[in-house]
């Protein structure tokens, strides 16, 4: 599928990059580049060798500065609606996606860039990155889902600390709040990134997949159903030839080699 502000590449085998590519709006998301992200989830849950998604921005000044402004100012209450419930499809299209996938935010990441990167399953930021979601500058809340998830990540205070100052976090900040898993050099980011999407591409693919649902399912549940899920899930591995390879090769004392079945 051709696109035309986003690049959908597969940079190594199993391993796909998705970059927002409107350098000269600071990767701002419109509804057709909020179409093109969910039609490349829907072509990425559709390719059996995907291992692992990288989410990022073109250019070093911004990963995504926020949503579209020219395009929002003069919707009206229900575009408005509608425009949020485009923008919550696509991230969830993101979000609920079999394989890892990880936001290397090199700049700015504000407002529907904070909410895309929150959709991603961990963050992996540049030393000059900044988060916030500062919508009510505008006038507005978010409406991407960042009421929703930032509490999520961080914890109810902060997060409403940052929704209802607009305030901006710094890499190093969001790095001891729990919003950033690690921040990096800006010229060894995408490096660092690729480093750990091909650690993540050498395990066993099915299982990788069950782990990541797993989480999903379970973190919203009672922990007693939410262990019986993990039971369940660890079972359903034994069904699978990747099972026999990786115990194999660990009592062989050599490198497994997975097939993803």
């Amino acid at each position: 599928m051709e696109f035309e502000n986003i690049i959908l590449e597969q940079v190594e085998p199993g391993i796909y990059k998705l970059t927002v590519n409107r350098p000269r709006s600071f990767n701002a998301l419109n509804s057709a580049t909020l179409d093109e992200i969910y039609a490349a989830g829907e072509q990425l849950a559709n390719t059996p060798d995907a291992r692992v998604l990288l989410v990022t921005g073109a250019g070093d000044k911004a990963f995504v500065a926020g949503a579209d402004i020219s395009e929002m100012k003069e919707k009206s209450a229900i575009e408005g609606q509608r425009f949020s419930q485009k923008g919550m499809r696509t991230f969830r299209r993101l979000e609920t996606l079999d394989i890892p996938v990880i936001a290397v935010v090199n700049g700015y990441c504000l407002g529907g860039g904070c909410e895309l990167a929150m959709s991603c399953d961990w963050i992996l930021a540049s030393e000059r990155a900044q988060f916030g979601q500062p919508e009510v500058n505008l006038g507005v809340t978010p409406g991407f889902g960042g009421s929703q998830r930032l509490p999520r990540l961080i914890g109810r205070a902060r997060a409403m600390e940052l929704l209802v100052s607009g305030r901006q976090v710094k890499a190093d900040e969001a790095l001891a709040w729990g919003l950033v898993n690690h921040v990096h050099a800006a010229d060894e980011l995408l490096d660092k990134a690729l480093e750990m999407a091909r650690l993540i591409s050498q395990k066993g693919p099915v299982a990788v997949r069950l782990a990541k649902q797993a989480v999903q399912r379970g973190q919203d549940i009672d922990l007693d159903n939410a262990c019986l899920l993990e039971s369940e899930v660890f079972g359903l591995c034994f069904s699978t030839e990747d099972q026999k390879e990786g115990m194999g090769a660990f009592l062989e004392k050599r490198a497994a080699e997975f097939k993803g079945r």
